[in-house]
């Protein structure tokens, strides 16, 4: 009845001929009692049932038999412990398969179920079998789930119930079957098998990381469960998730195999979470330099904070990417815009800086500016609560003096403005369906290159590319789409502008804007605005008509070349600046009307010259 080896590991418990030394009345340790000369046990060495036989006279509440040798455990081990027992006269007990986990010390692994099911003896001379499964994981059908603490287990069984019953018992038998749970053939690592509960309460993060670690190349399946992660985890092999992950926001996880959108937003409860965590892996992770969204539509209930999703940086500089996919605005989320109402007073000698705000503490940072004198795209860039005070990202042309000003914050659908600094980040082959209820991206307060090439933007609210600072720097927008939301307003009641930028390096080349109140306002100098088609028509007769770009800026070394500019115009202003008194330039491009009575405009080249 000695089962021997599998896979090299020691599994068989001594047979009882060979000497009851080896087996204990306590829980197998090393100095425990043993059955040698106990006055309650003896080996029958001719039963007919089993040949060799353990008889036990209960004597003891619980009275135990514990094999003192110390069977190794394996994560992903699954052993089943087997007893063949029969009743010789007394009492009938009740008998079940026990274990003792224990660490590599020796001492007791705390919180485990240490017993299987309890089978009652019901007649003598009946042979009874009796068995439990012991392993790491939680499956169906293991008895003793002890995890991956113990190192090793002594093994037995317990007789309950009244005492003085007598009872034989056959040699125990340990066998390996892990098979049964998992197959070799599919070559995965369960993450159970270390470990991992799956209950949504327990932290499973040092069970996924003892899987990764002995995945060795194979898949490592994480079943169904909801299963809490606490802690930073890394796969290195490819991951299958038929369960969902739950993490803190300061929590990584880096699918480091399989690195897209698709797999975080199988491991995740939702998109919009799966997408913050991909972004968040995207940041930390050296190994990978674009996430690919693999053409899926991530939906969005709420603006973004990109900065929050990776709460352990507030800067980055290193090129990322984000790719292939789209974003769609909740109909019924969170973006209503935040309007505060405050009076202000503006110096011209102070140029960007509002002081003695009133109610200064609920002004969000980011929010647009209006007021008399106003340029038309004046955003707060910082504020001080205790000195009352706002600092704006450019000067006001005519607003000296105390007035009441209207502050309010757009929201955007990816906000990148919690960032201190962002740079070299892309956005290729983007979708962001704002839906007219949200604006498309809002940059970072300061950085450089920020690239979005051959992405769409439709129907954004209020606005497509809004850059509060200095974020916009050296800024490349290639091959864009920007798609209004206002197309059936005429063009005096529109408010939504597709691009505006503060700094300067701009280059705005090969995009289509239909029907804005503004295609882009440009306030830095030294930018290349070339190859675009903006048209801002409307069937209105003799109706206004608006500037598709505006040059917002008194010195400008700016080119724009080669552009479709179709029933708007070219003004290049000096809103930004408190001398606005003193006009520097303003360029309207002569509309020329077609046969099809469309207006529009020829291509032009422009090429304005500093003052």
């Amino acid at each position: 009845m000695n089962k021997a080896i599998t896979d090299g590991l020691l599994l068989a418990p001594a047979v009882f001929a060979n000497g009851l030394d080896v087996y204990s009345s306590g829980d197998g340790t090393a100095g425990s009692d043993t059955y040698t000369n106990a006055i309650n046990a003896a080996f029958i060495p001719a039963d007919q049932d089993f040949g060799g036989a353990l008889e036990l006279i209960k004597t003891q509440s619980t009275q135990k038999l514990r094999y003192m040798g110390q069977t190794p455990l394996l994560p992903g081990c699954y052993l089943r412990i087997t007893a063949k027992v029969k009743a010789i006269s007394g009492n009938l007990p009740s008998v079940r398969i026990a274990g003792y986990p224990a660490l590599g010390n020796g001492s007791r692994v705390g919180g485990l179920t240490e017993f299987g099911p309890s089978v009652q003896l019901t007649s003598y001379g009946k042979v009874v079998e009796v068995s439990a499964i012991v392993g790491s994981g939680l499956r169906g059908g293991v008895d003793m789930v002890w995890g991956a603490s113990p190192v090793y287990g002594h093994f037995g069984l317990d007789l309950t119930g009244q005492n003085g019953g007598v009872v034989r018992i056959d040699d125990l038998v340990i066998e390996d079957i892990t098979s049964i749970f998992l197959l070799d053939m599919l070559a995965q690592v369960d993450v159970r098998d270390f470990g991992a509960v799956g209950d949504g309460v327990t932290d499973d993060t040092a069970a996924f990381n003892a899987a990764n670690a002995a995945a060795d190349g194979r898949t490592v399946l994480v079943p169904k469960g909801v299963f809490l992660l606490n802690g930073d985890v890394t796969f290195d092999t490819e991951t299958l998730f038929e369960g969902k992950v739950q993490m803190p926001a300061t929590a990584i996880l880096q699918l480091r195999h399989n690195f897209d959108l698709p797999n975080y937003i199988d491991a995740f409860e939702t998109e919009e979470i799966a997408f913050r965590k991909a972004f968040q892996a995207l940041l930390s992770n050296a190994d990978h330099e674009s996430l690919d969204m693999g053409g899926r539509k991530v939906y969005v209930t709420g603006p973004i904070d990109m900065q929050a999703a990776t709460p352990e940086r507030t800067s980055y500089a290193t090129r990322r990417i984000i790719r292939n996919g789209q974003f769609e605005a909740a109909g019924n989320g969170n973006w209503d815009t935040v309007t505060v109402t405050s009076q202000a007073t503006y110096a011209p000698t102070d140029p960007r800086k509002l002081t003695n705000v009133t109610d200064v503490a609920n002004i969000p940072i980011g929010a647009h500016v209006s007021g008399n004198g106003v340029g038309r795209e004046i955003y707060v860039r910082d504020k001080n609560v205790a000195r009352q005070e706002i600092t704006l990202n450019a000067p006001l042309y005519d607003a000296a003096g105390t007035q009441t000003f209207s502050f309010s914050r757009f929201q955007y659908m990816l906000d990148f403005s919690n960032f201190q600094s962002l740079s070299k980040f892309v956005l290729s082959d983007i979708e962001i369906q704002c839906n007219n209820v949200a604006s498309g991206v809002n940059l970072a307060p300061s950085g450089v290159t920020f690239h979005m090439r051959d992405c769409f933007v439709p129907r954004p609210k209020d606005r497509g590319i809004t850059s509060t600072g200095g974020g916009c720097q050296g800024m490349f927008i290639d091959r864009c789409q920007f798609l209004s939301s206002e197309d059936a307003l005429n063009v005096s009641d529109r408010t939504s502008i597709a691009i505006n930028c503060n700094a300067n390096d701009v280059k705005i080349r090969d995009n289509r804007a239909t029907r804005f109140r503004h295609f882009a306002l440009v306030a830095g100098q030294n930018n290349i605005i070339t190859g675009n088609h903006f048209f801002q028509g409307d069937t209105v007769a003799n109706g206004i008509r608006s500037a598709g770009l505006i040059i917002a800026t008194q010195h400008t070394g700016s080119v724009v070349h080669g552009n479709y500019v179709d029933n708007c115009f070219i003004e290049w202003t000096n809103e930004g600046s408190v001398d606005f008194c003193t006009v520097v330039g303003r360029v309207h491009i002569k509309q020329h009307r077609c046969i099809d009575s469309h207006p529009t405009v020829h291509l032009i080249d422009f090429i304005p010259a500093p003052p």
